[in-house]
């Protein structure tokens, strides 16, 4: 039976949802697979552990919940630990003054915020995750190659949570836990719920929001108690002022679209009959306002994040409050766990995309071999985290713009009603033959990447336009350019590929 999406009457809320094929339960399928391993499989699945990975989710699987849990969800994802010290990035690195630092921060957070929400809404409408919804884009080929880039995402991600998360417990008292440690503590409690799967990680991040909430409105009061720290002295002007603007924005949009890879994986369970408008606005504002309200949190500890450490920072900020303080520094750290729960169950899910060899393999041995890599990494860079951070955000937005333009526009251009193709037949999901060939995907996507080495402006590499654009190290449009180039060039390359093959 062919699943396509009808946009006309199944988009309504209420409508039936279509019937599916049989098919044989993806935990018997595991266990024939691997024969003498098979009965521990079994056990594991009969605890409760997810069997599915990227296999399409049929509609007679799916199951309707709170679609509240979309807000709760990315709430908890972002209003956490690992999200204040991108903000403090503006003042430290930029020298914005806070005026210009809190408008960059709310501007450049919505603009990520919108194609994020939108990749939220093909989950229901596919039933699929969001690395194999760039095969109807871009191929099988092209899928393949932004599942390698999703991996080193979340896993660069995860090691910004884990150092972060231990350098907060290592500082609640210094010399007793060591850094090592409290890194592969959080890794090991982001690890739990991740192994189990789909609906442990919904669970855990339906509440997670809710003391950590708590725990930065009492950062905002001792921060405000104290004074925040404007730098109007010391603030550029003129072409300095907006390279510092765009460039700090670029960072800012980069820790909000780089949820866009992964935001399907977490709505692919819902009927498609779903509200698509609900799923985009609830995910929108889940991202947007926690993200705003934590990054514009600039303690005026500058002095403790100089010496590189931001768990550090915090410890400064909660010492008034003596043994309570501690116990919120501990609760604080704690709070990365949330954040790295998504990177670590779509960094898996990203490897099961990597192709049919790759997706043979039970999702929850990635998601193991994930923990591992990000761990060790975590311990290994444990003392250069403001650069890693820095750097790993910059270069993210740049990749991350081009993958939503690509999508965006296969889904709006060539998959819309009356389109070209109009529509997607989802049973061709994991069909190479009958996927695009993918070189338009892939051609726009080498396109996006020159637009993003000309734009931007790295403390190793800066582009030509990223150069004359101002500012004394230049000013990064990387991101900017890298969408811009993709968007121009992906519509006529796949209009002659559909020309050329009829896919």
């Amino acid at each position: 039976m062919s699943h396509s999406i009808d946009y006309s009457d199944k988009e309504k809320e209420g409508a039936p949802v279509p019937e599916a094929s049989a098919e044989v339960a993806l935990d018997e399928v595991y266990v024939k697979r691997f024969g003498r391993f098979g009965p521990f499989l079994a056990r594991l699945f009969a605890s409760g552990v997810e069997a599915r990975g990227v296999e399409r989710v049929p509609e007679d699987e799916r199951e309707t919940r709170n679609l509240w849990n979309n807000l709760f969800m990315w709430w908890s994802v972002n209003a956490v630990l690992t999200t204040i010290p991108i903000g403090t990035l503006g003042q430290t690195f930029f020298s914005l003054s806070l005026p210009h630092a809190v408008a960059t921060i709310m501007c450049f957070a919505a603009l990520g915020a919108l194609p994020t929400a939108f990749i939220s809404t093909l989950g229901p409408k596919t039933g699929l995750r969001t690395m194999i919804i760039t095969r109807f884009s871009s191929g099988y080929v092209g899928g393949t190659i932004y599942s390698i880039l999703n991996i080193l995402t979340q896993l660069g991600f995860s090691v910004t949570a884990v150092i972060l998360g231990g350098q907060t417990l290592a500082s609640v008292n210094p010399g007793t836990l060591p850094l090592v440690v409290g890194i592969i503590i959080i890794g090991i409690l982001s690890l739990i719920p991740c192994f189990v799967g789909y609906n442990y990680v919904h669970y855990y991040e339906r509440y997670a929001w809710i003391v950590v909430f708590l725990i930065i409105m009492f950062l905002w009061g001792l921060g405000g108690a104290a004074g925040f720290v404007i730098l109007k002295d010391i603030e550029p002007s003129g072409r300095d002022l907006s390279a510092g603007i765009l460039s700090f924005g670029g960072i800012v949009f980069g820790s909000v679209t780089g949820w866009a890879p992964i935001a399907a994986d977490y709505n692919c369970r819902l009927p498609p009959n779903i509200s698509s408008t609900k799923i985009f606005l609830l995910t929108f504002f889940g991202l947007w306002i926690p993200i705003s309200f934590v990054e514009i949190l600039e303690p005026p500890y500058v002095e403790a994040y100089a010496n590189g450490s931001t768990g550090g920072l915090i410890a400064q900020v909660f010492a008034p409050w003596g043994g309570f303080g501690k116990f919120l520094l501990v609760l604080l750290g704690l709070s990365v766990v949330a954040n790295n729960i998504p990177n670590t169950y779509s960094a898996a899910l990203a490897m099961q995309s990597l192709g049919r060899p790759f997706a043979l393999i039970p999702r929850f041995v990635w998601t193991f071999l994930a923990f591992v890599i990000y761990t060790v990494a975590g311990v290994a860079g444990r003392e250069h985290f403001s650069e890693i951070l820095s750097n790993f955000l910059s270069i993210l937005s740049y990749w991350t713009a081009f993958f939503v333009v690509v999508v965006a526009e296969e889904h709006f251009i060539f998959r819309r009603p009356g389109g070209p193709l109009g529509g997607y037949n989802l049973d061709d999901w994991d069909t190479p033959g009958r996927l695009p060939l993918g070189f338009a995907g892939v051609l726009a996507a080498c396109f996006g990447v020159a637009g993003a080495v000309v734009g931007m402006a790295e403390v190793w590499y800066t582009g030509p336009l990223g150069l004359k654009a101002g500012g004394e190290a230049g000013t990064d449009l990387g991101f900017e350019l890298a969408a811009i180039f993709a968007a121009v060039t992906f519509p006529p390359l796949r209009w002659l590929e559909i020309r050329l093959t009829g896919r």
